[in-house]
C-alpha cells in the first residue's frame, strides 16, 4: 500500500504536527508499505512520478516542539512562489498516488474540514473523521451548542468576536479560562482570575483568532477519553506538576503526570466512557477522536472539547490510552488506517 503522511502546515501547531508525522511515518515504514512523509506547506520541488519507489526518509528534518509557538513568518519564507497558498508544490499530485493519507495535521487547514473536503472533491482517500465532523467539532461555540442540545455537561461559557469586544464586561463566573475558538493543542488558551487579567486574556487571544470563548473554569481533576470507530478507549488523567494543561505541560516531557487508566470510581468511569461515546455520536464523528473532560471535587464531569486528530508525539494521551489495552504505537497506526478506510467500502 502507498501512504502519504500529511503533516506541517502553517498553524500554530505546526511543530506538533511535525512531531506527529515523524512518528507515525517510523512506525509504519517497517510494515511492508511504501511511505513518503509530506509537510502540507513546503510541499515536495522535485520529480513525483514513482514517488513511493524513492524510499525519501525526510523524518530527520521534522524537527522538535519548542515552548513557543512556530515562527511562521519565518516558515512561508522557506516556500517559493505563492506563499499564502496553504497547500505546497506537488502535495496534491503526491496524495493522488497513495492508496490513504494518514493525516497528521493539527489546527487550522488541518482539523476544519478543509483538507478533508478537498481530498473528498479529488477522490483522495484519508484517515480520521470527514469534513463535515471535522468543522463542527473545531468551532468549539458550535460545539458547545451540540452538546447542549444532547444534554452533554459542558461547562458554562460565552464566545465574543473583536466586533463585540464589549461583552467581556458581562462576564462575572470567576476564576474562568480563555481560549481561542478554532484552536488547538491549548494555544491561545489563558487563565483569568478577575477581570483584569480577564481583558489581558481577551487580548492576547484576539491576537491569534477573532473569535474566543469565555469558559467556566471548573476546579478539580483533567482527563481525556479516546473513541475508536465508535467504542471508548480506557481514561487517562493528566496531573500538571504547575499550572493547568497549557502548551508547555503537554509537549514538554516530564511536566505533566499522566494515569492510564485513570483511577476512578468504577461508575464515574463507565459514565465519563459512555458521555465521550455520546459525543463521538453528537458531533458525526468517525474512526477515531478524543475527548477532554474536567471532574469537580463532586464527582461531575464536564466535556471541553472533541480533537479529531489528536497528537501523536511522545507525550500524546491517545497512544497512552491506546497502550492499556495492549496496543503498542505501531499497532495503533495501522488500526487507524483499517477503521479509517471503513468509510469507503
Amino acid at each position: 500500500m502507498n501512504i502519504v503522511v500529511l503533516a506541517g502546515g502553517i498553524s500554530t501547531e505546526r511543530d506538533v504536527s511535525l512531531v506527529t508525522g515523524a512518528m507515525i511515518y517510523r512506525a509504519l515504514k517497517d510494515q511492508g508499505d511504501n511511505l513518503v512523509l509530506l509537510d502540507l506547506y513546503l510541499g515536495y520541488e522535485g520529480e513525483t512520478t514513482d514517488i513511493f519507489a524513492k524510499e525519501c526518509d525526510w523524518s530527520e528534518n521534522f524537527g522538535s516542539i519548542s515552548e513557543k509557538n512556530p515562527d511562521i513568518a519565518a516558515v512561508k519564507a522557506m516556500r517559493k512562489g505563492n506563499p499564502e497558498c496553504a497547500i505546497g508544490p506537488n502535495v496534491i499530485e503526491i496524495c493522488k498516488q497513495s492508496d490513504i493519507v494518514f493525516l497528521a495535521l493539527h489546527g487550522q487547514n488541518g482539523e476544519d474540514g478543509k483538507i478533508q473536503a478537498m481530498f473528498d472533491l479529488l477522490d483522495i482517500k484519508y484517515t480520521g473523521t470527514d469534513y463535515l465532523s471535522s468543522a463542527l467539532s473545531m468551532d468549539k461555540a458550535i460545539s458547545k451548542e451540540i452538546f447542549e442540545k444532547f444534554k452533554i455537561p459542558t461547562p458554562k461559557g460565552i464566545v465574543v468576536s473583536k466586533k463585540e469586544r464589549h461583552m467581556v464586561d458581562a462576564w462575572n463566573i470567576y476564576p474562568c479560562i480563555v481560549k481561542v475558538n478554532c484552536g488547538g493543542s491549548s494555544v491561545g488558551v489563558y487563565m483569568a482570575q478577575d477581570k483584569e487579567t480577564l481583558n489581558e486574556a481577551v487580548e492576547k487571544a484576539f491576537a491569534l483568532e477573532d473569535r474566543v470563548l469565555i469558559e467556566q473554569y471548573i476546579d478539580g481533576r483533567e482527563f481525556s477519553v479516546g473513541v475508536m470507530d465508535g467504542e471508548a478507549l480506557p481514561i487517562i488523567e493528566i496531573a500538571p506538576k504547575v499550572g493547568f494543561y497549557d502548551y508547555k505541560n503537554k509537549y514538554q516531557a516530564g511536566s505533566t503526570i499522566e494515569t492510564c487508566p485513570a483511577e476512578l470510581d468504577a461508575n464515574v468511569g463507565r459514565a465519563m466512557q459512555a458521555c465521550a461515546e455520546t459525543v463521538y455520536r453528537a458531533l458525526r464523528l468517525k474512526t477515531y477522536a478524543r475527548m477532554d473532560f474536567r471532574m469537580d471535587s463532586e464527582h461531575n464531569f464536564y466535556c471541553l472539547e472533541a480533537n479529531t486528530l489528536p497528537g501523536m508525539t511522545p507525550t500524546s494521551l491517545l497512544p497512552q490510552e491506546a497502550a492499556a489495552v495492549g496496543m503498542d504505537f505501531a499497532t495503533l497506526c495501522r488500526k487507524i488506517i483499517d477503521v479509517s478506510r471503513k468509510k469507503y467500502e
